[in-house]
């Protein structure tokens, strides 16, 4: 509840013209997401699932003014607070959106349209009976897969040994191969620290679709 109060309290700020500008919003019964429009320019795509404070995200869109940048919150006040963030920084190349993942990637997105997916420590959900609340299906790594441009990949990180092995089965599966590529999320966001520093592994690979 102290979050919660924390976070309206940041909303309600001086801030809050700028965060609106940054924070997404569905309008009229049918709702989609079409990058060109979202961010008024074309410009190659990177989309952060799960995105919490924004702290991977912020840091990387400002080094990359060059490219867009849309974080995925479900959470209606984390949602608002990367918002707020957003709008501090002055960050012209960062959208927020509040929803749920799987909606976004499987409805709402044009196919072909993505240039990354960056996926980090999605909750393990390690109880048997809360593995059907897991984001990482074999129908959700099929639809990141067809929202990919070619050759684009698909980065993810987790904690979680045996979720890790379950991820990178399911990609292999829907034909995505393991790409020599650094994983960003592995070090620069914020679980990843807080990992890192604790000393616990983090399991983590770069994926490309097949051709």
């Amino acid at each position: 509840m102290s979050r919660l109060r924390k976070g309206s309290r940041v909303w309600r700020s001086e801030e809050m013209t700028a965060a609106a500008r940054v924070l997404v919003t569905g309008a009229g019964p049918i709702f989609s997401i079409e990058p060109a429009a979202l961010f008024e320019r074309p410009a190659p795509l990177e989309i952060e699932i799960g995105a919490g404070r924004g702290d991977f995200i912020l840091e990387h869109a400002a080094r990359a003014p060059e490219r867009n940048f849309l974080a995925v919150e479900l959470a209606a006040t984390i949602a608002q607070l990367i918002a707020v963030r957003a709008g501090r920084s002055g960050l012209t190349n960062l959208k927020v959106v509040r929803m749920d993942a799987r909606t976004l990637v499987n409805l709402m997105l044009p196919a072909a349209s993505v240039d990354a997916f960056h996926i980090y420590f999605p909750d393990p959900w390690p109880k048997e009976r809360q593995l059907k609340h897991r984001l990482f299906t074999e129908g959700f790594a099929a639809s990141l897969k067809r929202k990919l441009r070619p050759r684009a990949p698909l980065y993810v990180a987790t904690d979680v040994a045996d979720y890790a092995e379950a991820i990178f089965a399911m990609l292999d599966g829907c034909g995505f191969a393991r790409a020599e590529l650094a994983v960003p999320g592995a070090e620069d966001s914020g679980f990843a620290r807080r990992f890192r520093a604790a000393g616990k592994p983090i399991h983590a690979g770069a994926f490309v679709a097949n051709e």
